[in-house]
């Protein structure tokens, strides 16, 4: 059900269907097309997570096909070519333009199948190294050894093994995308995309492009929708979307169907929603700031991750972890927590959750000298971390008199202000500081009329 999706565009009918049948016994959904214009048409139609694409065909080439896409805005489906009449200066410019790799006619079957098979492979690496790198553990599991932690971890194995839709609900920094990729993870749609929507970083006019793609002419953007398609769809801070996507997404996930803005003709849509949220859903549901019927659809299924502070029996055994994650990560220097140090955190609130910890880790692995961290050491760093000290001269103050997104855009506007002081106006510090991809956090800092004018990189 979730196998890679392939297009084959080649103008001789034997090598389409030989090709076609024989990925079709590997387990791959194929579609074929023997013109440049059908391979528009097809590609028009859907997003393919692989292009085998020959080189001549009757009303054009591949390589100018494969330019046409490439400056189209990016190329979203690996492209292998294909050609009996290719040449070292061919290969040299369909690599160039992106492709892959390059076969050579008469293809042998074999090795046909390999190069796609590790051309799928590496593509799936490489999102999930985009995916979790400085923001995630190689360890995809949620850690921690309390009876909180166990039974969370095997109420995600239940959940996993049903496609039905997960509502994830939990303060900030609790770890709700850990969960939801550790979900993913388990369930058949493992070897899929787990695509994030970062709803709280757009507004309503580019959550409608970003989500469902866009069309204008030949120029094709697929949206998020399509490039999750088989696997999870990851809505971080639901809550924050507004009501005509939220309308929209709902009707779109029902109907197994969706429109990009500017095209016409409805594209098949097969994700599993997994949704994460800060506040109370029903609250808002209530006050009519989020749709009743999408609530329902999404909380069939809740999970609740608890804060840092109901389970600090923990602490110890994060503090190991994020202390050996940092070290193998970003090079820093390896240390341990003395008995002491780790008591004095257990007694710790953390209002930051395990987002606090780890950045509370890597601060004393930067700033260290010995191989121990001893309670002392811990002291002095929660006295002078600001928040981690509860100083109420650093907490954002609002106008509660304010209308909700008005607030909150004052809220982020300040946070984000002061956290760039923090880090003095790195911008890969702020990225990992605020738990925000790097698009995501300049889409955001723009949104909010910030100008990174000290940025670093």
């Amino acid at each position: 059900m979730n196998q890679a999706s392939i297009l084959v565009v080649d103008d001789e009918p034997d090598i389409r269907t030989l090709v076609q049948e024989i990925l079709e016994d590997e387990g791959y959904s194929v579609e074929v097309a023997g013109t440049v214009e059908a391979a528009r048409e097809q590609r028009r139609r859907r997003r393919f997570d692989l292009i085998l694409l020959d080189i001549w065909m009757p009303d054009g080439d591949g390589i100018s096909l494969l330019k046409e896409w490439s400056e189209a805005g990016g190329q979203p489906s690996l492209v292998i070519m294909m050609s009996g009449h290719g040449s070292v200066e061919t290969a040299v410019e369909a690599t160039r333009l992106g492709a892959y790799d390059f076969l050579e006619k008469p293809l042998s079957m074999a090795k046909l199948t390999l190069t796609v098979e590790r051309a799928l492979e590496a593509d799936r690496l490489t999102r999930e190294n985009i995916g979790l790198r400085k923001r995630f553990s190689h360890v995809v599991q949620p850690q921690g050894s309390s009876a909180v932690m166990q039974a969370l971890r095997e109420q995600v194995l239940r959940i996993a093994q049903h496609d039905t839709w997960v509502l994830i609900s939990g303060e900030a920094g609790v770890g709700k995308q850990t969960f939801a990729r550790y979900l993913h993870s388990q369930s058949a749609r493992a070897a899929r995309p787990f695509v994030e929507v970062p709803v709280g970083t757009m507004t309503a006019d580019e959550a409608a492009v970003e989500i469902f793609g866009q069309e204008q002419g030949n120029r094709i953007r697929y949206g998020l929708l399509e490039q999750a398609e088989g696997g999870v769809l990851y809505l971080d801070e639901v809550a924050q979307m507004d009501l005509h996507t939220q309308g929209r997404l709902l009707a779109a996930l029902e109907n197994r169907r969706m429109t990009r803005v500017g095209g016409s003709d409805p594209i098949a849509v097969n994700v599993r929603v997994v949704a994460a949220t800060r506040v109370d859903l029903r609250t808002l549901v209530h006050s009519g700031g989020f749709r009743e019927d999408l609530y329902y659809r999404l909380s069939v299924v809740p999970l609740h991750v608890p804060p840092l502070r109901g389970h600090p029996e923990d602490i110890p055994e994060l503090l190991h972890h994020q202390a050996e994650a940092l070290h193998q990560e970003e090079g820093l220097p390896l240390r341990h927590f003395s008995e002491a140090a780790c008591a004095r955190l257990a007694r710790y609130p953390w209002p930051g959750n395990i987002r606090e910890l780890r950045n509370l880790v890597q601060r004393l692995l930067i700033l260290g000298n010995a191989d121990e961290v001893d309670e002392d050491e811990v002291e002095a760093t929660l006295a002078g971390r600001g928040p981690l000290a509860h100083d109420s001269r650093e907490t954002p103050r609002v106008d509660v008199g304010l209308p909700l997104r008005e607030a909150r855009e004052r809220f982020e506007r300040e946070y984000l202000l002061r956290q760039m002081e923090q880090v003095d106006g790195h911008m890969t510090r702020l990225a990992e500081r605020v738990g925000l991809e790097r698009t995501h956090l300049y889409r955001k800092l723009r949104a909010l009329g910030i100008e990174p004018k000290k940025a670093k990189e």
